[in-house]
């Protein structure tokens, strides 16, 4: 199956598909103006034609055109200005054709370029983290902004203009052979080679634009990913390094862009040297014609005049050609993310999690990340609704991984998680993430205000709600100092805080939900001992009665759950409270003295 064969059959040329028959008025205007546009075009030449072979050389007219005689009839000056009148009118209706097909065809590939988009970002965001993990941002920008400009370009424009000119090197090679066969034949015959080199010049375009479209992608994932650790590249005095890592990317990128262009110029060439020797070939045979009286002055004109306007086209149709085979890339390329299916999915008949008591169970739980080794490795174990749990392990023994299992951003390898008895396989996603807060590692903010970052899992809170949570969160006494209090807008990645200042919004953003089940990473990791003693009580407070499972490696605090889970290497070693292992002497004493040494 060709490509376009199965680009036709995709998610692409469905969703291109539905589109266009929303926009039926739209292409409707658009193809009748094209229609409009092409007659004008093929009728111009005809007024000059009638001033030089019947007014000006006074030849009679042909039975063809017998119906013209009463504008002959009217005298000479008459004729003329009614024939430039409609010389006028043809080129008004010619303008307000090609208004109406370029004005209709750009809402058409706007239209066409928003859907696309708005698709592919709600479709990237449905995709498992292991498939973001995979590919590079910078790439996916490229995808989402680069690519579906280009096919923006192809609807509003390209593919418009390229059936204006196919039609109307159609419509003008009838004309030509219907006026003189012979003479169209001679024109025809040399765009046989033409095409011939336009051909396989595009399939050299085709694999220099793959490999620009690529090199773009590196480049923007590199620049994404230095702008975003700017401060550890100034800290570590890098700026040099990352300037050769650049150049190195951008140098790949203007080689493959230099020999795309230089297969363009090679394309414009061929075209300009053929059209030139069909241009010479159909003057010459074209005025013996007129000599041995078997072609009038003004036929020829007409003939010569759709002969400069036959290789227009055909010229612009060999550079379509070529935006076309950079377009194929990027339908490609846009085409293969449609195409990605989530890893992880809801089940057809899935339930809504709707205010659960809590339980939490493991069952024989094994995960291993896509081509790595196992992290967890058959792991059970029960948290009581309501219960107040801590996990703690050294680094890397799955901690995190079992909070991902949790939110069901990743499914289990083998084994099963419950929710009060549920498989969380069995629920929404939508609504299991909806009833579990979250307080990652990582301080993850937007460059939007205070009051839509707190509010963000709960866009319908009130004002109030989010002062009780940002007061609970120990956050709401550095926010009224912001210049704009609740409304100030925050640098990206909320850059303008304090690390101590992003923990506490999180959290607030985590309170404000009121979830069933709170999950906390290090959650007061980058905040100083007081204000860290400060936000414990407040979440025991907030939280009374609801269950708690907090990843942490603060040991002295440890007496303030009801358990302790204890990880290593993937497995579950031990449990008990924060006396109970103290006692036992094990694997949590061995954490416990090494976090003091």
């Amino acid at each position: 199956m060709s490509t376009s064969a199965r680009f036709s059959q995709s998610r692409f040329g469905a969703l291109i598909g539905a589109s266009l028959r929303r926009q039926w008025r739209n292409v409707t205007v658009a193809a009748l103006a094209l229609l409009g546009a092409i007659l004008t075009d093929a009728l111009a030449p005809w007024p000059l034609k009638f001033v030089l072979d019947h007014i000006l050389l006074t030849r009679p007219l042909s039975s063809e055109f017998a119906a013209f005689g009463h504008v002959l009839a009217l005298g000479a000056d008459r004729a003329l200005w009614l024939c430039a009148g409609a010389i006028a009118a043809i080129a008004l209706a010619a303008g307000t054709f090609n208004f109406l097909k370029f004005y209709s065809s750009a809402k058409v590939g706007y239209q066409i370029t928003y859907e696309l988009r708005s698709h592919l970002f709600a479709h990237l965001q449905r995709l498992s983290l292991a498939y973001h993990q995979r590919n590079r941002s910078g790439e996916l920008l490229t995808k989402v902004a680069g690519d579906t400009n280009l096919l923006r370009e192809v609807f509003s424009d390209w593919l418009l203009t390229f059936a204006a000119h196919s039609l109307s090197v159609l419509t003008m090679l009838s004309i030509m052979f219907w006026l003189n066969w012979r003479l169209a034949l001679v024109v025809a015959v040399s765009l046989i080679p033409l095409m011939g080199v336009i051909f396989v010049l595009n399939l050299r375009v085709r694999a220099s634009a793959t490999e620009q479209r690529r090199t773009e992608g590196r480049m923007v994932s590199l620049l994404n990913e230095v702008l975003a650790s700017i401060a550890l590249v100034h800290a570590f005095g890098r700026q040099r390094i990352e300037e050769d890592r650049f150049k190195a990317e951008i140098a790949g990128n203007y080689e493959s862009g230099v020999r795309t262009a230089r297969m363009t110029a090679a394309i414009g060439i061929a075209i300009a040297v053929v059209s030139a020797i069909g241009t010479a070939i159909a003057v010459l045979v074209g005025a013996q014609q007129v000599i041995a009286a078997r072609l009038t002055p003004g036929e020829l004109l007409i003939f010569l005049t759709y002969v400069g306007s036959l290789y227009k086209p055909v010229r612009d149709l060999g550079r379509l050609s070529a935006k076309f085979s950079r377009a194929r890339v990027s339908i490609r390329r846009v085409a293969e993310i449609l195409e990605v299916e989530p890893d992880v999915q809801d089940a057809d008949d899935a339930l809504d999690l709707h205010f659960p008591p809590g339980e939490i169970v493991f069952q024989n739980v094994c995960f291993a990340y896509p081509g790595g080794k196992p992290v967890l490795n058959n792991v059970s174990m029960r948290i009581a609704a309501g219960e107040q749990v801590a996990l703690v392990g050294p680094s890397g023994s799955g901690k995190s991984t079992m909070l991902s299992l949790l939110l069901r951003l990743y499914d289990p390898t083998s084994g099963r998680i419950l929710i009060d008895g549920i498989d969380i396989r069995r629920f929404k996603r939508e609504s299991l993430r909806r009833e579990i807060g979250i307080v990652l590692q990582e301080n993850m903010l937007f460059a939007v205000s205070v009051r839509e970052n707190i509010a963000y899992g709960a866009p319908a809170a009130s004002d109030d709600d989010i002062v009780r949570a940002a007061q609970a969160a120990r956050a709401h006494e550095f926010i009224v100092q912001l210049p704009q209090g609740y409304e100030t807008e925050l640098g990206e990645r909320g850059s303008t805080l304090s690390g101590g200042q992003r923990q506490r919004l999180c959290l607030a953003r985590a309170l404000l939900k009121e979830p069933a089940i709170l999950v906390m990473d290090e959650p007061t990791s980058s905040i100083d001992a007081a204000s860290a003693k400060l936000i414990h009580e407040a979440v025991a407070r907030v939280h009374r009665g609801k269950t708690l499972l907090v990843i942490s490696h603060e040991y002295s605090d440890m007496q303030r759950y009801d358990r302790v889970l204890v990880l290593k290497a993937g497995q579950l070693i031990e449990t008990g409270s924060h006396e109970t292992l103290m006692r036992a002497r094990g694997a949590y004493l061995s954490l416990v003295e090494r976090r003091h040494d």
